[in-house]
């Protein structure tokens, strides 16, 4: 049976379609599954995962990636965005592995629907669930390779803070409901949204600048999965981390926080992508904000010719066509 999709409200092509999922700790739970599909399909398919305090709204990435002949897919996970249900506390989670529910389902609707082969494009806290994912499914034939936009490896805090980490998550065992402050800056925010001093246009109740109060059940689930990432480990599909080659060090500095990581520190980042054994390419992009595609014109160009640079060596050299 054909599944049904509806217009999104991106609009221009944009599809979707919701994904019953398992009840979880909240009961019911739905996640999201937008497409947008290219003219010239060549096999090929794309399927994104946002960050935290985020959804997918980039209309320029799949515009991008149809041009290149790839179907493009996304993910709002569940308590996101297009799948926040009103009994929900937003963005929360109790186990990083509960994502991998709605992932397993679109990857087979992905294969269902026609494309051969499937890279998984996680940014953030998405890309910390991707890397996840692939190091626990690396015999899959559901995808064949995943791309990393400044994924999620630590808590961008100091050294002091770092070392309470594993006390909250150990709190948050027995305590998950305890809310405390996140911890973002507003100031990333403000230089993306158009409303304010930036070029894009989104949901602010889905992201606003200012992130829900997190809780110690969501710090757990986190830190569980980055330690995992602390020592080496493989994954058997071709990686390709990209992250910005600064982070903000002076958030008054209007010029660093619209050319710099605003929420990672770009070492965290490169320390774990060392961690991880297989075919792996760490490229850093000097001028990249957090979420390298908001980055602006000329660096975010950029960005993309290096992904699709990298696409087309998988497969190109790959014997086994993995990639295509």
């Amino acid at each position: 049976m054909d599944t049904f999709y509806e217009e999104d409200i991106l609009g221009e092509g944009f599809q979707r379609t919701t994904l019953s999922l398992r009840d979880d700790y909240e009961e019911r739970a739905i996640a999201t599954l937008v497409r947008r599909l290219s003219d010239s399909g060549n096999g090929r398919a794309v399927l994104y995962i946002h960050g935290f305090n985020d959804y997918f709204f980039q209309r320029e990435i799949a515009f991008r990636f149809n041009e290149q002949g790839f179907h493009f897919y996304a993910l709002d996970l569940r308590k996101y965005g297009r799948s926040w249900l009103s009994h929900q506390k937003f963005n929360d989670i109790r186990d990083i592995r509960a994502y991998f529910e709605e992932i397993t389902f679109a990857l087979q609707m992905i294969r269902e629907e026609g494309s051969r082969t499937t890279v998984l494009l996680g940014h953030s806290t998405g890309g910390l669930i991707a890397t996840l994912y692939a190091k626990e499914h690396g015999d899959s034939s559901l995808f064949d390779g995943i791309m990393l936009n400044s994924p999620f490896f630590d808590f961008n805090k100091s050294w002091f803070v770092k070392k309470c980490i594993p006390f909250a998550s150990f709190v948050g065992g027995f305590l998950p409901g305890i809310k405390i402050a996140g911890g973002f800056t507003e100031q990333y925010g403000k230089f993306l949204h158009r409303e304010s001093r930036g070029e894009w246009e989104y949901n602010l109740a889905w992201k606003p600048h200012v992130a829900p109060r997190i809780n110690l059940g969501w710090v757990r689930a986190i830190h569980k999965a980055q330690r995992e990432l602390r020592q080496p480990f493989e994954v058997r599909k071709p990686v390709l981390v990209l992250h910005s080659e600064r982070s903000v060090s002076n958030f008054s500095n209007e010029e660093q926080v619209q050319s710099c990581d605003a929420i990672l520190n770009v070492r965290d980042i490169q320390q774990v992508a060392r961690n991880i054994r297989g075919q792996v390419e760490i490229v850093s992009v000097l001028g990249g904000l957090h979420d390298l595609v908001l980055s602006c014109k000329e660096v975010r160009g950029k960005v993309y010719q290096i992904m699709f640079d990298w696409l087309e060596r998988q497969n190109g050299t790959n014997d086994r066509n993995c990639l295509g």
